[in-house]
């Protein structure tokens, strides 16, 4: 029988540069994880975590070329001696894009691959798959497309097809990125689950270190600049200073006790704010901050004229054949400002998404009435629309076309027909405002994903748009470059753009929007300010939102009416990070 403490990962002394790279990606690493363990590795971008995932599992050397010094094993392996096939039958990795594993036309096929690759007897295949599928509570979609599932849904199908071989070690690579919260925080219980219930030990790769506390782990692994900073239990991690040092963001909860000159201690247990023992002093501190609070909330709106109006709109999306069509949007009435930021909330399948095509013309208001700048655009062809609205998706590199920056930014410009010395100048303006102005001769494809993502808002704003549309504007973002983004977005903001932001972010909600549209099966459910959006127990039950962890406090604190506890900490952020929303 095995003992329960063996190590089934060890790295000693490992470093790793890549063929194509002048520096080494990994330094001196020195791991141990023992059977049965739980760990979360957090780092800001390029921090080497990603690396690190790749070198568990195989895929350096087998698939990411380079120079490797030290030592690894992985379940006894070392991973570099052995065929990939071989260590993936002890470790299965879970992909942050999980369409990126999907290889089959149903789940059930997709399950089954690894099995059809081992050339498993196909009278063995039904019970495992079978077996793996109900593991993950994803027995009853065998028979469907994977294509047709939610993310989470996804995420699942992708899970069983790791645990169908029995592996003994999960690696999760940033699990939470696509997820809406609902979804996120059923991901962590399910990780949790493998990993309690079926013996699993698991290794977390995420930004959101927040929601990955949703359930316990044993250790946090902090990675900067290719190099292990920290490896210890999380409330040593958590109230050391080392997260707000490396770019990690560290939950609201020690954040606000901070704020409050209280802040936490290790043996308080701060990982688990349900459990936390607060002291006396701690909860007078913070009573105490959140009575200073200046709980008027000025009309943001004074005398402003309204950029977008939604009068009982409705969209019901087309179905191939004579099929019923599919009703994605029903019944949003809403104004927005001129000048707003306003977050548009809700989970995956809300109907944030279609609402915003709707208002771009991309998808017809079947129903209702679409006014921009208190004009009807029914009549309005798209390019029309375009003039007064600019939509920018989620991924930079479904709307970048042309290699050079300055090029991207000019070809709206020229399909519009303006004089060269119009777009000579409205190409250098944007260039300036969006910080890409050192970088104006530089090909995209040197850019950065964040720099990208100011390639594409340029080139919309080149167009001068009233309304600018953004659909999830931070997925997938570490803090760092998470806050730059925004505050770069809240510049522009503050020049006149009105900003309507679709995200299943909370954090980004409270902390940079002036008022938040609650979406929930294609209706609106809520018009209100964010802090008392989500400390709305049954509001964010019905949206399949989460409450934040300064909900928790308040109530951990007896603060009667937990916005002012939100509204109190928003103040104090944003005055640590010089905004001035």
């Amino acid at each position: 029988m095995t003992h329960p403490a063996e190590p089934l990962i060890e790295l000693r002394g490992y470093c790793f540069q890549y063929r194509a790279q002048s520096e080494p990606t990994l330094h001196d690493i020195d791991l141990v994880i023992r059977r049965g363990e739980k760990v979360a590795v957090i780092g800001a971008s390029g921090s080497g975590k990603s690396t690190l995932l790749s070198v568990l599992n195989g895929l350096i050397p087998h698939h990411h070329r380079g120079t490797a010094t030290g030592t690894v094993r992985v379940c006894g392996n070392d991973p570099a001696a052995v065929p990939l096939v071989e260590t993936s039958r002890h470790v299965g990795t879970v992909l942050q894009d999980t369409s990126g594993q999907f290889v089959g036309l149903t789940v059930g096929e997709d399950i089954a691959f690894s099995l059809e690759n081992q050339q498993v007897p196909h009278a063995q295949m039904p019970q495992r798959v079978q077996h793996a599928a109900s593991i993950v509570g994803i027995q009853d979609r065998l028979a469907s497309s994977p294509h047709e599932l939610s993310g989470g849904q996804k995420q699942r199908v992708a899970m069983a097809g790791v645990l169908v071989d029995d592996v003994e070690v999960l690696l999760f690579d940033e699990p939470l990125a696509n997820l809406d919260p609902a979804a996120g925080r059923a991901a962590v219980e399910l990780i949790d689950d493998l990993h309690r219930e079926h013996g699993r030990t698991v290794v977390i790769v995420e930004h959101r270190l927040e929601d990955v506390l949703h359930r316990p782990v044993d250790r946090i692994v902090l990675m900067a600049g290719g190099r292990i900073v920290a490896d210890a239990p999380p409330d040593e991690v958590l109230v050391s200073g080392l997260l707000e040092q490396h770019g990690i963001r560290p939950p609201l909860h020690l954040a606000a006790l901070r704020m409050a000159g209280a802040p936490a201690r290790a043996k308080q247990h701060p990982a688990d704010l349900t459990a936390m023992e607060l002291d006396e002093d701690q909860v007078a501190a913070v009573r105490e901050w959140v009575a200073g609070t200046d709980d008027s909330r000025p009309d943001v709106a004074p005398g402003r004229a309204v950029a977008l109006e939604l009068d009982r709109v409705g969209c019901v999306l087309p179905r191939p054949g004579d099929a019923p069509g599919t009703r994605a949007v029903q019944d949003v009435s809403a104004r927005v400002h001129a000048g707003e930021m306003v977050g548009v909330l809700g989970s995956n399948g809300a109907g944030k998404s279609t609402l915003a095509r709707v208002v771009c013309g991309f998808e017809k208001a079947t129903e209702g009435v679409v006014r921009i700048g208190s004009v009807d655009a029914s009549g309005w062809t798209l390019a029309e629309r375009g003039e007064h609205v600019g939509f920018v998706l989620q991924e930079p590199g479904q709307m970048i076309s042309r290699p050079l920056i300055t090029e991207e930014i000019e070809l709206g410009l020229r399909a519009r027909g303006l004089d060269e010395q119009v777009i000579a100048e409205r190409t250098a303006r944007v260039l300036e405002v969006c910080g890409l102005r050192p970088f104006r001769s530089w090909p995209v494809s040197a850019l950065s994903h964040g720099q990208k993502k100011r390639v594409t808002i340029a080139s919309i704003l080149a167009l001068e748009p009233e309304v600018l549309i953004l659909d999830e504007p931070t997925a997938g973002q570490d803090y760092a470059h998470y806050s730059e983004f925004m505050d770069f977005l809240t510049r522009i903001n503050e020049l006149g753009t009105t900003v309507l932001l679709i995200t299943h972010d909370m954090h980004l909600a409270l902390e940079y929007t002036d008022r938040v549209l609650v979406m929930s099966g294609g209706r609106l459910l809520a018009d209100t300010d964010p802090a008392a959006a989500l400390t709305d127990e049954d509001l964010t039950s019905r949206a399949d939102l989460v409450t934040t962890g300064l909900f928790t406090l308040s109530q951990r604190c007896g603060i009667a009416d937990p916005v002012r506890l939100v509204h109190r900490f928003v103040q104090a952020d944003r005055a640590e990070r010089g905004g001035s929303r």
